[in-house]
């Protein structure tokens, strides 16, 4: 399946395509009042990538993923007016670090192109099997589009990471990201966009918005929200 081609338009580069979540500088959500979704272990029993990070499944019994022990993770049922799950991930300050959606459209069309970096990338084999057979692995990746020199996200420019089906783009210039991959009943996503104002990055405050998501790359944080999304895989396994 060729996500350029598939029905449905990329109606915003950002919001649509890049993850329902963290569109543009944004703080993070008032305090949880709710008791959060409790952490377990997967139907497998699947050990943590570290000492102190946990093992969260979905209500629906379909994916699992790892996270640091100080983290929190949401899930505010019944929130999705399509159903599906939906999940944020929350840090021990209190900001956001990455929402997981399914039963997501994905279908998408490159109507242009724009100047692209990829800090990041790793295929997830674990998770080929919840699409299609003719489908490519669905990768992990930590990518950005527009102008280098921008002081801060705004159409097209644009961080973000995720997992995205979309091959590896070659040349100068790429389409929109597409953080989205095949899982039944229709596709998901697992990421967020960079912010700023809640990605926790080094460096000069004034840098440009690209430089800073660079910067970000090298961070324990990123690393940690790296290993959470490259954990994902279909519960018990």
């Amino acid at each position: 399946m060729d996500a350029r081609k598939s029905g449905g338009t990329f109606t915003g580069m950002i919001c649509l395509a890049l993850l329902l979540v963290s569109c543009g500088a944004q703080p993070g959500p008032p305090p949880d009042t709710t008791t959060p979704q409790p952490a377990t272990t997967s139907a497998a029993g699947t050990a943590p990538p570290s000492s102190g990070w946990k093992t969260f499944t979905t209500t629906d019994g379909g994916l699992s993923f790892d996270f640091p022990a100080d983290w929190t993770v949401r899930d505010p049922a019944g929130e999705m007016p399509l159903g599906g799950e939906f999940v944020d991930v929350i840090n021990e300050a209190g900001k956001p670090m990455a929402s997981l959606r399914t039963n997501v459209v994905t279908g998408a069309e490159c109507t242009q192109q724009y100047p692209y970096e990829v800090f990041d990338s790793e295929l997830l084999q674990a998770l080929a099997e919840g699409g299609a057979a003719d489908a490519p692995v669905p990768r992990y990746v930590f990518e950005a589009r527009g102008d280098s020199t921008a002081a801060q996200a705004s159409p097209p420019t644009i961080a973000g990471y995720g997992i995205t089906m979309m091959p590896q783009e070659t040349g100068n210039t790429a389409c929109p990201m597409f953080h989205l991959f095949l899982w039944p009943p229709s596709g998901a996503l697992f990421g967020a966009a960079y912010n700023p104002e809640n990605n926790t990055t080094p460096g000069d405050p004034s840098l440009p918005y690209l430089e800073k998501a660079k910067l970000y790359a090298a961070t324990p944080e990123y690393q940690d929200i790296r290993t959470m999304i490259t954990s994902l895989r279909p519960a018990g396994k």
